[in-house]
């Protein structure tokens, strides 16, 4: 018997354009959860990459104050121990998509801004994220600064658990995610392979067949993610 309970994502929107003054920017939402996205250029590179020939992509996340049920404090004296894990974790998902020594000495930087969290807002920052680096490599091409696409393929996340009835699920929304005994976020590329796989049992352990199963819920609800993206950029062209 399946161990599969949902493996389709919430209601998923995505919004390009959202912020006139970036290079590239877009509003995405999974369910509740609401993610405001930037893509900004800047024609230099990290001192560590100064006349190597390549660019850079790095990614900063934060939330806003009343994003969650209650009120958080913003992070002032620095980014949090979350905070910065969850920022290296974009950055390293959109680094793995794209060639870098095709960029040029330029840097993209991606902020991702949580406006309202429901769960999920790491995957959520991921998908969207995708979306405003190719929207603003686009602007790039369009003024004759990139001569091609520096994009090799096409990115998006989704998170899954189990439930304490054993079933595994797409998508958490806050509640399911609280309720859960394992959680994962996994990061997938358009042509299907692992970028990041993260899962914890906060319970129980999980088995290979959970693995298994966690795995074939991802790759399901991910085609979904990707196509709702395809539909955006197709719309653009």
């Amino acid at each position: 018997m399946s161990l599969i309970k949902r493996d389709v994502p919430r209601p998923i929107r995505f919004t390009p354009g959202i912020n006139p003054y970036a290079a590239g920017s877009v509003l995405a939402e999974f369910g509740n959860t609401k993610v405001h996205i930037t893509a900004t250029v800047q024609e230099s590179v990290p001192p560590f990459l100064k006349g190597k020939c390549q660019g850079w992509v790095t990614a900063e996340y934060s939330m806003l104050p009343s994003s969650t049920h209650t009120r958080s404090d913003r992070e002032r004296k620095g980014a949090s121990g979350r905070t910065q894990e969850i920022q290296r974790l974009i950055g390293r998902a959109l680094r793995s998509i794209v060639d870098l020594t095709k960029l040029g000495e330029r840097s993209i930087l991606i902020d991702c801004d949580v406006l309202v969290a429901d769960g999920g807002t790491r995957t959520t920052s991921i998908s969207g994220a995708y979306l405003a680096l190719e929207l603003a490599v686009r602007k790039l091409q369009r003024e004759g600064l990139l001569k091609e696409s520096p994009i090799k393929d096409s990115l998006a996340a989704i998170s899954i658990g189990i439930t304490k009835s054993d079933e595994v699920i797409a998508d958490l929304n806050y509640e399911e995610d609280s309720s859960c005994g394992t959680d994962m976020n996994i990061v997938m590329t358009g042509s299907g392979k692992f970028v990041e796989v993260q899962g914890t049992a906060e319970g129980e352990p999980f088995s290979q067949e959970h693995l298994t199963a966690l795995l074939d819920c991802a790759r399901t609800a991910l085609v979904v993610v990707q196509r709702e993206q395809r539909m955006v950029l197709e719309k653009l062209s």
